[in-house]
């Protein structure tokens, strides 16, 4: 027997399942809180120059291209002055109502804090030729993400999805509340990177646990439940940071829930697909049977194993396999593209919630908001199309994007509902992404295949927070790459195979046979069949998603 026959006789979506979803989906907010803190943690509030001597800066008058003296004081600096954000980065001394000095603000910064009591820009003053540092925080940690799903992922092929993802959920609280504590901006750095991580050996190996346990037909589900966790993480992390406006406090607050996780060490199974490839037969039956048990299923006393289940010999694929014919070239190429897209622009838009003008706290409740709806309406539209679903957020992503740079500054709700119906469009491409990739990629190359994409995409999550840097310089330039890549990609859909209703590919052959230009009606067989086949298998038809 093969697992999916094995899970048959189980219960591929019963209790047991049901209650795994929910200990797997837990940690999913945590995961938000970590991701997105450095939203308010690393925010940058109004700042400018102490006042002493005979200097005083006016913030109001930032654009005036002369100097304007009023009672011997100053009141700007000059738009084309040293550097950026004049009125922010420099004071102005005059001397005699004549002589103009202009200088660093040697002394420091002041800080408003109307909305935040400290951050980590006003701790280590990150401001002006010191602001990119903070940028460049946001870029680490998000290449702890890209070394973590490297190593974690590797780790769990050889140790097991259980161990590794209690290791990822300590060692993320612990160097999480050891960032609380940082005494200096590198240490709270290499923390960060740390934590990050971890972020991906808790994302992989808990969506790899839930969906090695379910049945074919409802693995759709895994990760959109795991999702609609980590949306109401984005949610409440609102809240939380508008309770502690200090930045260690805000830090510590969402590492002290992972020492709740403890408990998992005796509620979080492996996965017995990967014990019985690992030859652990004896160790897979106990949590095969406590799952049968948990459903009102019983096992057979005895159960002979298919052999290439339990550790017969395979033939190896390498990531090279991935461009060695046309078909499966140009669809890895354009699922690596979707992937670098998708993550840049859902990063870029949610780390640049600060720059919106409107109240910080409810434009990230409404971040998170958003992507409720975004993930139900992918339950609705997947059964139909995955190709048409795909290109048709990305368009919807990007166009909203681009309809930013057509409304003026000072029409900051107008700009924020343009976020949203951006943030709602790449949210509902990257729940697709998932199911689509895994449809797309034959069964031999199909962990390798996303594995691959997921390097992909934490090179767009370094990225985000680089191109959100130009923002200082250029406010147009972000906003004009988070619209027209996403839109590049929707036109790449186009040269995809449709996978809606069809049997999974196994082979790299069954991937290059792929009709591109068919498209038949949901739920039903062809497009990956093998066409000398006129009644598809029951394997065949359990394949289908």
């Amino acid at each position: 027997m093969n697992f999916d026959q094995i899970l048959s006789l189980v219960g591929g979506f019963g209790k047991y399942q049901k209650v795994l979803y929910l200990w797997v989906s837990f940690p999913q907010l945590i995961l938000a809180w970590h991701m997105m803190v450095t939203v308010f943690t690393g925010a940058q509030p109004p700042h400018h120059c102490p006042q002493h001597g005979n200097s005083l800066l006016d913030t109001a008058s930032v654009a005036s291209a002369s100097f304007v003296f009023h009672q011997n004081l100053s009141t700007s600096v000059p738009a084309d002055g040293p550097g950026p954000n004049h009125s922010s980065c420099y004071s102005v001394i005059i001397r005699d109502n004549r002589s103009v000095r202009v200088q660093s603000c040697e002394q420091g910064w002041v800080y408003s804090n109307e909305t935040f009591l400290s951050t980590v820009v006003t701790e280590w003053d990150l401001v002006c030729d010191r602001g990119w540092l903070n940028s460049l925080a946001s870029a680490i940690y998000m290449f702890g993400l890209l070394v973590g799903s490297v190593v974690f992922g590797f780790m769990a092929d050889r140790y097991g999805r259980r161990f590794v993802l209690l290791l990822a959920l300590a060692l993320q609280t612990v160097f999480g509340s050891l960032a609380a504590f940082a005494p200096n901006f590198p240490i709270y750095v290499c923390l960060r990177f740390v934590v990050g991580s971890t972020i991906s050996g808790v994302i992989i190996n808990a969506f790899v646990i839930g969906t090695e346990w379910t049945c074919t037909e409802r693995r759709v589900l895994a990760p959109i439940a795991t999702d609609f966790a980590f949306s109401f993480g984005v949610m409440s992390l609102a809240g939380l940071a508008y309770l502690m406006r200090d930045w260690r406090h805000l830090q510590l607050a969402i590492s002290v829930p992972g020492y709740l996780l403890i408990w998992y060490i005796w509620v979080i199974p492996e996965s017995a697909r990967w014990l019985l490839t690992k030859g652990r037969t004896d160790d897979a039956m106990v949590l095969l049977r406590k799952a049968a048990l948990t459903n009102g299923r019983q096992l057979p006393p005895s159960i002979q194993f298919d052999k290439a289940l339990t550790g017969g010999k395979k033939q190896t694929y390498t990531p090279l396999d991935l461009m060695r014919t046309h078909q499966l070239r140009k669809m890895v190429i354009i699922l690596f593209y979707l992937w670098f897209v998708n993550v840049l622009v859902y990063y870029g838009l949610a780390l640049g919630v600060s720059r919106l003008g409107s109240n910080i706290y409810m434009t990230q409740f409404a971040f998170g908001l958003i992507e409720i709806p975004a993930r139900g309406l992918v339950l609705l539209v997947l059964p139909w199309s995955r190709r048409l679903a795909q290109g048709g957020f990305l368009a919807f992503g990007g166009a909203a994007c681009l309809l930013m740079l057509a409304v003026p500054a000072d029409h900051p709700n107008i700009i924020t509902g343009l976020a949203l119906a951006g943030k709602f469009g790449i949210t509902a491409s990257f729940c697709v992404i998932y199911i689509y990739t895994a449809e797309l990629f034959p069964t031999v190359l199909r962990q390798t295949g996303i594995g691959m994409c997921g390097v992909f995409a934490r090179i767009g999550g370094v990225l985000a927070p680089l191109i959100n840097l130009l923002h200082s310089h250029s406010p147009v330039t972000p906003l004009l790459i988070f619209g027209t890549m996403p839109l590049l990609g929707a036109a790449l859909c186009v040269a995809l195979p449709e996978t809606a209703g069809r049997p999974l590919p196994d082979t790299v052959e069954d991937a290059e046979n792929c009709d591109t230009s068919t498209y038949t009606a949901p739920f039903s067989s062809g497009l990956c069949e093998d066409t000398s086949k006129s009644i598809p298998s029951k394997e065949e038809q359990e394949c289908c998603i």
